[in-house]
């Protein structure tokens, strides 16, 4: 049945929202009258009774002295008796639900309501919620790529170094191989196997075995007290997102993940739960750097007064305890002598990614090339076997190194994570690194060199791709508001170029010596959102040079990879520094570990 409808801009001159909303009603057969902005209350009520009206839409951004005008306009409705037969309807920017009943409405409207939703009312009709209108569901984005190769020469060079790396690693193990296995005979035996635990304190370095057996800790590390765990489930319990925010403008932009890795799972937790309310689809937890010298992790419910949250069994649960079902969590686990253990304990928290490149991992005072090479490839199997995608991290680049050397890096774990069933994620940076820096490729602009990268990758295979690591590295300064621009435009080009996934940074990243503000989280997450609807649909055109640029990434890429495959093995090819070498590109194979790898 059509409703009789007054629309009432309470307001000076705004009338749009009120007139966008009148027009739908009309287009559903209702009859609408829109009054003209800023009557006097006498005037609107005057005209309210010449009709008996079902509904009066009052629209009106709040101010100094608006309370007290609302309040006279719903005392002047009850003294004529407009209430008995009209419900009244507030709408505005700062409007809630809770406010409009306070201010004595029969319901009320945010600037985040839809169209859909104030017609739904008017017409009696269930309203969906915020929630279920911005309820996430995790996008299966790698199942959409076939991972098929278009370029046969490289991909028989990738063939050659899978096949020479599986067979040289074949027969060897590890310490860190031996203690993920026990750790998980441990923690699937319900911690009731004190034999496993036992055999795996011995394989670990003396500063974690005191650690784990209570004696004493690593500085600024200590144990999260069962009160402050109760405090955060009695702070989150039966909260839920208030408006909570959509980044993406269309189906087809990227996902947008962030770090997590303050040291303190309890902040991560509640700046995970923010940004959930802004949008973020996902989080990659950090670990601390000093994980990676040591031989074994710490367990327990551990906080940590430095960067990097301890990747214990029982943080990644508590941090994917309280995230939405929608969120996703990924594990860094490639740098260090941990690196089967912490993709295993992601494995059994349920974590839906981790982090591993055999050859970032090794570069840069990483872990020793062959060490990395026995303990990545046992981390990518239980990658697989846990059914956990694994992404790649270009952030070689940032080093030095150039992005062919890279993107090459990327392609090596891809065709090894394929090999072992897996489903690996090239993250192929967005950055202006040293060798851009000295080179000059992106003298001219930002967009043709990045561009290069992604559509070499495409023409060499068909596989997800996920810019990280962050995006816009590099080109962020200490200043939020050029920093949160220059996330921005980079997140523009990815959402052009129809990458599958970014990451973003925090405005207060690229200085912050600590852990990073809430408000700087949201600065970024407000950009994308902003450059994702400036974007659209439309096209963004590159110069000539983007051509160029891509064709000798290719060239160069193929050139590494062949002689790559001329190598009795993957790390002797990283030994002489053939994906990055100190003299050119300030990179140098990694020392942790070296020399402790064993045949089975």
């Amino acid at each position: 049945m059509a409703k009789n409808i007054l629309c009432v801009p309470l307001d000076p001159v705004h009338d749009v929202g009120l007139k966008i909303i009148r027009n739908a009603l009309l287009n559903k057969g209702h009859n609408v009258d829109l009054l003209m902005p800023d009557l006097p209350n006498e005037e609107i009520i005057n005209f309210a009774l010449k009709k008996k009206y079902d509904y009066i839409l009052v629209s009106r951004t709040l101010g100094y002295g608006v309370y007290e005008l609302l309040a006279k306009f719903i005392d002047l409705c009850d003294a004529a008796g407009i209430r008995d037969t009209a419900k009244l309807v507030i709408g505005g920017k700062p409007i809630t639900p809770q406010l409009a009943a306070e201010l004595g409405f029969d319901k009320g409207f945010s600037s985040s309501s839809s169209i859909e939703e104030i017609v739904s009312y008017i017409e009696g009709k269930e309203i969906t919620s915020d929630m279920n209108k911005y309820k996430k569901i995790k996008k299966d984005f790698i199942s959409e790529h076939s991972y098929q190769f278009f370029n046969k020469e490289i991909e028989q060079a990738l063939n050659i170094i899978a096949d020479k790396f599986l067979n040289w690693a074949k027969d060897k193990t590890s310490d860190g191989i031996l203690r993920a296995e026990l750790m998980r005979n441990y923690i699937t035996s319900g911690k009731k196997d004190s034999k496993a635990y036992e055999e795996y304190l011995k394989l670990c370095d003396e500063e974690i075995k005191v650690c784990n057996t209570g004696e004493r800790y690593i500085k600024g590390v200590r144990v999260i007290e069962e009160d402050e765990l109760l405090k955060l489930d009695n702070f989150l319990q039966n909260r839920i997102a208030y408006q909570p925010v959509k980044i993406q403008h269309s189906n087809t932009h990227p996902l947008i993940f962030k770090f997590l890795g303050s040291g303190c799972p309890i902040m991560d937790i509640v700046h995970g739960k923010i940004c959930e309310r802004w949008g973020v689809d996902g989080f990659l937890l950090i670990n601390p750097s000093w994980e990676a010298r040591y031989e074994g992790l710490l367990h327990n419910y551990l906080t940590h007064q430095n960067d990097g949250t301890i990747t214990s069994l029982e943080n990644i649960l508590l941090v994917k305890k309280y995230l939405l079902d929608g969120t996703y969590l990924t594990v860094r686990a490639h740098r260090g002598l941990n690196t089967p253990e912490t993709t295993m304990l992601a494995g059994e928290a349920g974590a839906d990614m981790t982090k591993i490149n055999l050859v970032y991992g090794s570069l840069g005072a990483g872990t020793d090339p062959e060490r990395l090479g026995v303990d990545g490839l046992q981390a990518i199997k239980y990658a697989a076997e846990y059914n956990m995608p694994f992404d790649i991290p270009g952030n070689d680049e940032l080093s030095g190194v150039p992005a062919y050397k890279t993107l090459a890096g990327l392609l090596i774990n891809v065709m090894i994570g394929l090999k072992v069933g897996a489903k690996p994620i090239p993250k192929p940076l967005f950055c202006y690194g040293p060798h851009i820096m000295i080179n000059g490729q992106m003298d001219k602009n930002y967009i043709d060199y990045n561009y290069a990268k992604i559509q070499a990758l495409r023409e060499i295979a068909d596989l997800p791709i996920w810019p990280g690591e962050p995006i816009a590295f590099m080109t962020q300064s200490e200043e939020r508001v050029q920093s949160a621009n220059a996330t921005s435009y980079h997140s523009a080009l990815a959402a052009f170029l129809g990458v599958d996934a970014i990451t973003i940074a925090s405005t207060d990243e690229a200085y912050s010596r600590g852990p990073i503000c809430v408000a700087s989280r949201i600065d970024s997450l407000r950009a994308v959102q902003d450059a994702f609807k400036f974007i659209g649909d439309t096209k963004i055109e590159p110069t000539k040079m983007c051509e160029v640029y891509k064709n000798e990434m290719i060239e160069n890429i193929y050139s590494v990879l062949s002689s790559v495959a001329r190598e009795d093995n993957l790390p002797q090819a990283i030994y002489k520094g053939i994906l990055g070498n100190k003299e050119e590109d300030g990179a140098y194979p990694g020392t942790f570990g070296k020399g402790t790898i064993r045949c089975k």
